[in-house]
């Protein structure tokens, strides 16, 4: 009984710590990300003049997305940038009616002069990550620009991101997502309130602080040399986004993320679409964590770079700690109690087995 007593205790101090650790990381970002604005840090980059202007690969991974295919096409083709100087790879590996859609879409714009082709997949080996490895072969570009189907990228945007990379260093350029249906529901206004916050105080303060960062998987920018040398997509994570960001970082490339320059999409309306994204997020940032950790701790990276990688990649197991620091802590106050410790400065804990409950 007494062996059962100090593993609640243990159990339950190891959450404390864990959760104690992730909140002060967080307000350390929150910091960093004041800071940034209390600086009022102005983003200085020289336009390039269109001569100038590199030759650009967009790629567009789609799978069952007959809804808005049509929309995220005739959008990008809409850009301003010079028409000899950008191709859109269209890589659809749906198994509904969107392959016909996209593929109509693809020919009717292929008619009207635009460097167009249209990419599909059966076999789906690898998701979206085997899809965009297995389109680098076919990428022409310097730089390619990657956008889900539910997003809505600005005319300006290859001119607002490609710039950045007159800085040999720069592997990735991230823009911030907004919102076109946000105020849909009470389920988009919490979506897009958590997402603010990390498009804000987490990537941002992550930017200011000079820790890593993350690439979102959309509306950015990729160094084609910086995939490559980071080892190109792996389809061994949910999250190949997160992985390919890390790895990348872990080879001396950096990430330049543009808060003030933000890339329209569309949040899940439905609970299904939001637990299905917020699943693969959770798991992807476990897998990641598992994957490359014990890389980012065995590196020459700063201390403060590892705790904070750390705290990144580990953020979905706070979930996991605040539940079981609620379901122990009546059970660890029976535990001091039955070991002779007094309880009354514990007794507060009972608050986080009532939110459980709750």
């Amino acid at each position: 009984m007494q062996i059962l007593a100090y593993f609640i205790i243990v159990i339950y101090i190891i959450a404390l710590i864990y959760i104690t650790f992730y909140c002060l990381v967080q307000l350390n970002l929150l910091f960093y990300y004041k800071k940034y604005h209390w600086k009022n840090v102005q983003e200085k980059v020289v336009p390039s003049k269109d001569k100038d202007l590199p030759f650009v690969t967009i790629q567009l991974p789609i799978f069952n997305e007959m809804y808005v295919v049509e929309r995220l096409i005739d959008n990008i083709v809409q850009f301003d940038y010079p028409k000899d100087k950008y191709e859109i790879h269209v890589l659809d590996d749906s198994t509904d009616e969107t392959v016909a859609i996209s593929q109509r879409k693809v020919n009717e714009y292929k008619a009207k002069g635009f460097n167009i082709k249209f990419f599909h997949r059966t076999d789906r080996k690898g998701y979206k990550a085997g899809a965009l490895k297995e389109a680098m072969v076919h990428a022409k570009g310097d730089f390619i620009a990657i956008f889900d189907a539910d997003f809505l990228p600005r005319p300006e945007f290859l001119r607002a991101t490609i710039p950045y990379f007159k800085n040999k260093k720069i592997g990735v350029v991230q823009t911030r997502w907004e919102h076109i249906n946000q105020e849909y529901s009470m389920l988009t206004r919490l979506q897009a309130m958590q997402l603010n916050v990390h498009f804000t105080v987490e990537q941002q303060g992550r930017k200011s602080a000079n820790v890593l960062l993350q690439f979102n998987g959309t509306a950015g920018v990729w160094r084609k040399e910086c995939i490559e040398d980071a080892g190109g997509w792996e389809a061994d994570t949910l999250t190949e986004d997160l992985d390919l960001s890390y790895r990348a970082q872990l080879r001396g490339w950096e990430i330049m993320y543009l808060e003030k320059f933000g890339s329209p999409a569309e949040l899940p309306a439905e609970m299904n679409g939001l637990k299905s994204q917020q699943f693969r997020w959770m798991k992807g940032g476990a897998e990641n964590a598992r994957k490359l950790l014990p890389t980012i701790w065995k590196s020459d990276l700063a201390f403060k770079k590892k705790m904070h990688a750390t705290g990144h990649l580990l953020n979905s197991g706070v979930f996991v700690f605040v539940f079981i620091a609620g379901i122990f802590s009546v059970p660890m106050l029976f535990a001091m109690s039955f070991l002779g410790y007094s309880t009354a400065p514990f007794a507060v804990f009972l608050i986080g087995f009532a939110s459980v409950l709750s």
